[in-house]
């Protein structure tokens, strides 16, 4: 058997070796960090004031709002930290838990994102049964199998990762640990756990992208068939908003982990991840609150009563 050296530490790669470059990154990733937060505790807290907003559509908002506020939490401010000190090393434990923490808070975002697309279908498609098919039991339990399906996959995914040995290089190509780039440096010669892992979240992603799809298809033709442009207008209005979150949020996730590869991940590959990381959580809560009176009549009560 070949002499290898056992890892027990891994170094993240930034996007730069020049530390005025670095520097100037933590910033500007600490006011996009800050930015994405912000938006993220407005919505939260919105939805759980306003007695307006205590609607089933609402209630799963609020719920990705969490989960966004948890899952930019991960990466970004250990990024920041690393930028701003110029060390950009991480153990196997903290890095074991970012892959944790982001496989459970990027798979319940999925689920709840797909939770609320049967929203929409039964509120558009069902009106006069919406109360009764989404009260507060059914609300509550597909948020709560949402949540508990994402830590399941994290646990499982976290298992499968680190129960390989890693040796040889100790660099990986990201700002974070991720699973594509640790099997690039895993020397096992059996990752049956791991890619049989990946084709059971592969199939759930897969089955909640079909389950979305087919939601709206039902939900346009539906709407094609009301029979005024005014009260289409206000269907399509409830509808884009979450059509346009879930496309960037799948998106974004399909340009990190089902491309390719590569021996040599370009910068490239790594701004695609801070896209992933990133936009997503920045700008969900400006796309439901954009042209959404709901949201800006709260919005603006709050301000009032904070004055």
């Amino acid at each position: 058997m070949p002499n290898v050296t056992t890892i027990t530490g891994f170094i993240l790669m930034g996007f730069s070796d020049v530390q005025e470059l670095q520097t100037l990154c933590g910033v500007f990733f600490l006011m996009m960090y800050m930015v994405a937060l912000i938006n993220n505790f407005i919505i939260i807290i919105l939805t759980t004031l306003d007695m307006y907003l205590q609607t089933p559509m609402y209630f799963f908002l609020k719920n990705l709002s969490l989960l966004d506020v948890f899952f930019v939490s991960v990466t970004i401010p250990n990024f920041i930290v690393s930028s701003l000190t110029h060390n950009s090393s991480i153990s196997i434990i903290g890095c074991s838990l970012q892959v944790f923490l982001m496989t459970s808070f990027s798979s319940g975002e999925v689920f709840v994102l797909t939770a609320m697309s049967y929203d929409r279908y039964v509120a558009i498609c069902f009106p006069l049964h919406y109360d009764a098919i989404m009260n507060v039991g059914t609300c509550v339990l597909m948020v709560s199998v949402s949540w508990a399906t994402g830590l399941l996959f994290g646990v499982l995914y976290t298992a499968g990762t680190f129960s390989m040995p890693f040796c040889g290089s100790n660099v990986i190509p990201q700002f974070f640990c991720d699973i594509p780039s640790l099997l690039r440096i895993s020397c096992s010669e059996t990752l049956g756990v791991i890619y049989s892992s990946l084709g059971i979240g592969l199939c759930l992603g897969t089955s909640c992208f079909i389950c979305v799809v087919i939601s709206y298809i039902y939900i346009f033709s539906t709407v094609l068939k009301i029979p005024t442009n005014k009260g289409q207008s206000k269907a399509f209005a409830t509808c884009i908003p979450h059509l346009t979150v879930f496309t960037v949020f799948i998106a974004t996730a399909c340009f990190v982990y089902l491309k390719p590869l590569s021996n040599t991940p370009s910068i490239i590959d790594r701004l695609f991840s801070v896209l992933y990381t990133l936009l997503p959580p920045t700008v969900n809560p400006v796309i439901y609150s954009l042209r959404n009176t709901d949201v800006n009549n709260a919005l603006r009560k709050l301000q009032q009563n904070i004055c």
